[in-house]
């Protein structure tokens, strides 16, 4: 057999197969075609030599926000896919009903990434910073269903963001509504959490197992663990009943202090996520390699952290057969990674640091078969000014 592109002497991080080790990865037609030992190199049309870096299925980013022109937080995918090795993005909540057609027609159906969403539960979506849960009149819960209904190959979920900013004067009702979507659709809920009210007891009494509790390593009011720092029992229970618990990094929702305190029990996140945005973006999350960078640094075995970026996310999401995997047959979504040894300060949204001694880089994205190229990076909204911290990080 005849194959397209070869990739040579990589070690190759596969969790969904439990494939780990140096392996040669053969692709052809945009699909994976053989993961073996040895394949020789006359086989190939292109050859790849990976000596000495990871090779990962293309990674799955289960919370980012990529309406770029059209929200407050949409960043572009494409120059930030090349170079961190995100081949499958889930926007989540940036559109709303009265949005989705236009997601769809000019950001997921362009893309040479894999694209999906989760709808918000406002019609209007997130065009502004906050505040679209305030009035209830957005949260029309039919016209939520029949956008859902429309676009089954879009929409992979609900999204509500349940603060104290969002929320407004409404209480609990938009997270009631969302729950009534998500049960009629059969979709799993996401439920951002950070400032209160409400209490995040209160929130998890309206999940289900299946759905996934964002920005779940918060340091804000709504965080998991108590004042001493102990997982509260309410978070245990519901991750046993299925609660997904989803990092979401973000700008304002990532806390060394929350994850050292449950980590060091062996509470680890199911989903690593970044959260990235237009403010967010700039550090100190910047990508998603960095994210996964600072789970090393806190004791997360790699192919762990790999697990919780590719088969695990695209598990909770119900992806196509495909995602988050090497196994042959699937879409050749493929990362190259370098694992750098040295003294690294990360630092969580507080700036508070952390050091570690590994830095995951990414050296090449391949998605559908196809190396992506490298463009340059947008410039920030006009909306969107550095901080004080961000600017001394850079």
């Amino acid at each position: 057999m005849h194959f397209d592109l070869l990739i040579r002497n990589g070690i190759v991080c596969d969790p969904s197969s439990g494939t780990n080790g140096r392996f040669d990865v053969a692709v052809s037609a945009g699909r994976i075609a053989a993961v073996e030992p040895t394949i020789a190199t006359d086989t190939a049309t292109e050859v790849i030599d990976a000596a000495g870096q990871y090779v990962t299925p293309g990674l799955v980013d289960l919370h980012t926000h990529i309406y770029h022109g059209a929200t407050y937080w949409g960043i572009r995918a494409a120059p930030v896919a090349a170079r961190t090795g995100v081949t499958t993005w889930i926007d989540a909540g940036s559109a709303g009903a009265y949005s989705m057609l236009g997601f769809r027609d000019f950001v997921a159906t362009p893309a040479n990434v894999n694209v999906f969403a989760l709808l918000n539960i406002s019609a209007i979506g997130l065009i502004a910073p906050t505040w679209e849960l305030a009035n209830l009149n957005y949260c029309d819960v039919d016209l939520c269903c029949k956008l859902a209904e429309q676009n089954p190959e879009l929409v992979r979920g609900i999204k509500a963001r349940i603060d104290v900013n969002t929320l407004g004067g409404s209480g609990l009702e938009p997270l009631r509504r969302a729950r009534r979507v998500a049960d009629y659709c059969a979709l799993p809920l996401m439920v951002h959490i950070g400032v209160g009210p409400p209490a995040l007891g209160e929130v998890l009494t309206w999940m289900r197992p299946g759905d996934i509790l964002t920005h779940c390593f918060t340091g804000n009011s709504m965080r998991i663990v108590d004042d001493a720092g102990k997982l509260r029992p309410e978070v245990q229970h519901a991750r046993e009943q299925g609660i997904v618990m989803d990092i979401g990094h973000g700008g304002g929702s990532f806390s060394f202090t929350t994850a050292e305190a449950v980590m060091s029990s062996g509470f680890w996140p199911d989903v690593i996520s970044s959260d990235i945005h237009q403010l967010s973006i700039h550090g100190p999350l910047y990508d998603l390699p960095t994210c996964m960078s600072k789970f090393l640094a806190l004791g997360m075995p790699f192919e762990d952290v790999v697990r919780a970026t590719t088969i695990r996310p695209a598990a909770v999401m119900g992806l196509p057969d495909g995602a988050g995997t090497l196994r042959p047959g699937a879409r050749a979504d493929l990362a190259l990674f370098q694992i750098e040894g040295g003294d690294f300060t990360f630092y969580d949204v507080h700036m508070e640091p952390h050091v570690g001694h590994e830095l995951i880089h990414n050296t090449l994205t391949i998605a559908a078969g196809q190396p992506l190229p490298h463009l340059p990076a947008d410039p920030p909204a006009p909306w969107s000014e550095l901080s004080e911290e961000q600017r001394s990080l850079l």
